[in-house]
């Protein structure tokens, strides 16, 4: 009897410290509640990955050219003495731009002109020796040796006659060079000479360069690994050309150009240098909105009717490559690295590595993560009522307290 007293003498004081030690301890959770906060698994807004249809436009830098770039060059020596249009003048087939002094090759003319008529009046003086020595040989006055001397003398009169006359319409054709037309419709570029500039044929620059642009060529170059994919698909270059849609073009101010291209040539030699191959698209330019020497992005269109695509603020950077945070099967957060393709909406991803459907993505908070963060995933219409409501109930609060101190003015 003596000893189970005893015992619960002793058992008695210890479960009442040990009750005391729970309260104790739960007042203490009560007292600092943002140690309380901290034990509680924050909610995070959760989608599971499906795929969906999406337009993706590849994107390669390029150059636009005229279908025609022709460098006007003069084909006589001489002064500039007018220049008959200015840079950037649109221009007509056979239509003036310079005038090179004509004086020497008016001279020129003339010369050639009267040695013609010499010619004309020696061959003539030949003529009649041949006739009288035909009629002589016909009555066997003289011989045939006479004869034939006569005949070669008419014969090398009209050698002359010719050659002067070959050399009037050189000098001929020397003055009316003097005056250089378009050899195009087209636009007029930079004019590096003026007036009194001496130019010839052999000058470094151009009198200056008229681009057709009635249509324009756009010209990009894709990898060599991207043309083998395109080839072993459709067989042929030429297939791949058949088969390639029609294509943009992004402008240097990043509109894109309303009219569209088609893609009509493909270079059949690879540059060792860049590993690369040349494209060309042609595109109709009327209103004359491109011009010759511009640049711009051609952007090729393809669909994927299972592209993987997110917002994009569920990525975060480390190191110039993305990631973004996985929640397993126990709500565990999981950092994974993704390659990704951004679209033309300026909010979304397409990824192209690094994610699968059915998988579960983080799409808000990504900022105050860590790897192995234990989350309780909800949906992002349940996040976005959350957050309307603490608005709605912040508002409550600033109206109350601003009522408060009217009323303690008053």
């Amino acid at each position: 009897m003596g000893t189970s007293v005893n015992n619960k003498i002793i058992i008695f004081p210890v479960i009442l410290a040990g009750i005391l030690f729970v309260v104790s301890s739960c007042k203490k959770k009560q007292d600092n509640p943002m140690a309380a906060a901290a034990n509680q698994v924050k909610e995070y807004a959760v989608i599971t990955l499906q795929p969906t249809r999406s337009e993706l436009n590849s994107s390669y830098p390029a150059v636009i050219r005229g279908i025609q770039d022709i460098e006007i060059r003069p084909k006589i020596a001489g002064f500039i003495t007018q220049l008959l249009v200015d840079e950037g003048a649109v221009v007509k087939k056979g239509q003036p731009l310079f005038k090179i002094d004509p004086v020497q090759y008016q001279a020129a003319v003339q010369a050639a002109q009267a040695n013609v008529n010499v010619a004309q009046t020696t061959l003539e003086t030949s003529r009649l020796t041949l006739q009288n020595k035909q009629d002589l040989h016909n009555q066997n006055i003289i011989g045939d040796f006479e004869l034939e001397s006569a005949q070669n003398d008419y014969a090398s009169k009209q050698a002359l006659l010719d050659q002067a006359e070959a050399q009037l319409l050189s000098a001929r054709n020397d003055l009316s060079y003097t005056t250089v037309v378009s050899p195009t419709d087209g636009v007029v570029g930079s004019i590096p000479y003026r007036v009194g500039s001496l130019v010839s044929s052999t000058v470094t620059d151009p009198l200056t360069t008229v681009s057709d642009i009635s249509s324009v060529y756009v010209y990009f170059s894709m990898t060599e690994k991207q043309l083998l994919n395109m080839t072993r698909q459709t067989g042929s270059l030429q297939q791949v050309v058949n088969r390639m849609p029609w294509v943009q073009l992004q402008l240097a101010d990043g509109t894109v150009y309303p009219q569209k291209g088609k893609i009509e040539t493909v270079s059949g030699v690879i540059d060792p240098t860049t590993g690369s191959v040349s494209m060309r698209a042609t595109f109709d330019n009327s209103r004359r909105v491109l011009r010759s020497g511009g640049t711009g992005v051609i952007l090729i269109p393809h669909v994927d009717e299972q592209a993987i695509v997110i917002p994009q603020k569920a990525t975060y950077e480390i190191q110039d490559k993305k990631f973004v945070y996985l929640v397993t099967d126990s709500s565990t957060v999981k950092s994974t690295p993704i390659e990704v393709y951004g679209l033309d909406n300026g909010k979304d991803y397409q990824v192209t590595e690094g994610l699968k459907a059915g998988d579960r993505l983080v799409v808000e908070g990504v900022g105050t993560l860590r790897d192995g963060t234990h989350i309780k995933p909800i949906t992002p219409e349940e996040a976005e009522a959350k957050i309307k409501q603490m608005a709605a109930s912040g508002q409550q609060q600033g109206a109350a307290g601003q009522q408060q101190q009217q009323e303690q003015k008053q």
